[in-house]
């Protein structure tokens, strides 16, 4: 979810101050000490006068967060889809390159997503890439990109065939800006790039 503040965070008794993030899987808070929480373990989920309050099996943490206090409680209550977070919506045009999964596939069919099968100029491309030679597919994918469209790779997680790094170097190189990155399964990330605004 990629959500960051600094704040306070009441903890056994202490208060101590640092930086709270909400991520896709955990709510990691790093300062005086460090906790990580991962969003499975929740018993409850609580905001009340800007904080916010999360029970687990380690006990109890609450968050001074002021007025996000109650957004991050509605993003850990209801976090968003994998199409949410790859942005696909019904009518969308988009291309696949690459073998993606059955059950991603599904979901694409679902959201009423336009699969494009021609050559012609699609809002979102999807590239699975599996070695660091797969991104060089980049470059030609974008040519069939709307300027304001966007790629994302979708590459695995902790592997040495690929890493974040060439892929960010690979987008760049054709001409790109990496915008974002999302967990897109619990063993592949993806990595989201646009058009530079003064490019379009």
């Amino acid at each position: 979810m990629g959500q960051e503040l600094e704040c306070r965070m009441h903890y056994q008794r202490k208060v101590l101050k640092g930086k709270a993030y909400l991520e896709t899987d955990y709510v990691l808070f790093r300062g005086d000490q460090r906790l990580k929480i991962l969003l499975r373990d929740l018993k409850s989920v609580n905001a009340a006068d800007g904080v916010l309050t999360l029970a687990y099996d380690g006990g109890e943490a609450a968050f001074e967060l002021g007025k996000a206090a109650e957004k991050w409680r509605e993003k850990i209550l209801h976090p968003p889809s994998r199409m949410d977070k790859l942005g696909v919506k019904a009518g969308l045009t988009l291309r696949l390159a690459g073998d993606f999964e059955s059950d991603f596939l599904e979901e694409l069919r679902a959201k009423d997503a336009v699969i494009a099968e021609g050559q012609g100029k699609v809002d979102l491309v999807l590239l699975a890439a599996t070695t660091a030679a797969d991104l060089r597919k980049i470059g030609t994918l974008t040519g069939g990109m709307k300027t304001d469209g966007a790629i994302w790779v979708v590459y695995p997680k902790g592997v040495t065939s690929i890493r974040e790094v060439e892929v960010i170097e690979a987008g760049r190189t054709a001409g790109l800006k990496d915008v974002k990155v999302a967990a897109f399964s619990p063993t592949h990330t993806g990595l989201k790039f646009v058009v530079p605004a003064e490019k379009r």
